[in-house]
């Protein structure tokens, strides 16, 4: 697979719930993002946790925080959640995945983490996909350096560079 030039028309967002206190996660994510600045335009954009969540039913946490997603987004983004109910890929099935979105002619790919009880119905029904990284469950702080360095991952199989072993 090589990277086909309209890659690099593609804007990538990654909108994530909630902030981390964690420097060395923030430093995994900014180790990935200097390296994919050579490929694609992308952002990490994290959400401001919700002020007293835990006053809020987990209807009305998705709901509040399916309001800031969606303020988020252009009307041509395409929309990917991350969830555990999403397809799974291998690494190079993820490249390909991304290849052929690009393909597509789209302007801006954008992911998300939900909070901790997923998304809203009206997030869900907006969305044009949902992926699982895993069977297993990671905390949401844990999984940004993980989509980090799968998109970085993915991007380094389209070049054909050797990052990635077979």
């Amino acid at each position: 697979m090589l990277l086909n030039y309209k890659t690099f028309w593609v804007k990538i967002k990654v909108l994530i719930v909630g902030k981390t206190d964690e420097d060395w996660i923030d430093r995994g994510v900014e180790k990935y993002l200097k390296r994919l600045k050579h490929y694609v335009n992308i952002e990490f954009r994290y959400l401001p946790d919700l002020k007293n969540r835990k006053s809020l039913s987990k209807e009305e946490q998705k709901n509040k925080e399916g309001v800031l997603i969606l303020k988020q987004l252009e009307a041509s983004d395409i929309l990917i959640l991350f969830d555990e109910k999403g397809k799974e890929f291998s690494s190079l099935s993820f490249a390909n995945y991304l290849q052929k979105r690009m393909n597509k002619g789209v302007k801006s790919i954008t992911f998300v983490v939900g909070g901790p009880y997923g998304f809203s119905d009206v997030v869900y029904t907006r969305s044009n996909d949902k992926i699982s990284l895993s069977k297993l469950t990671f905390s949401h702080q844990m999984i940004r350096p993980f989509i980090a360095e799968q998109i970085y991952r993915a991007y380094s199989i389209l070049k054909n560079e050797p990052y990635h072993h077979q």
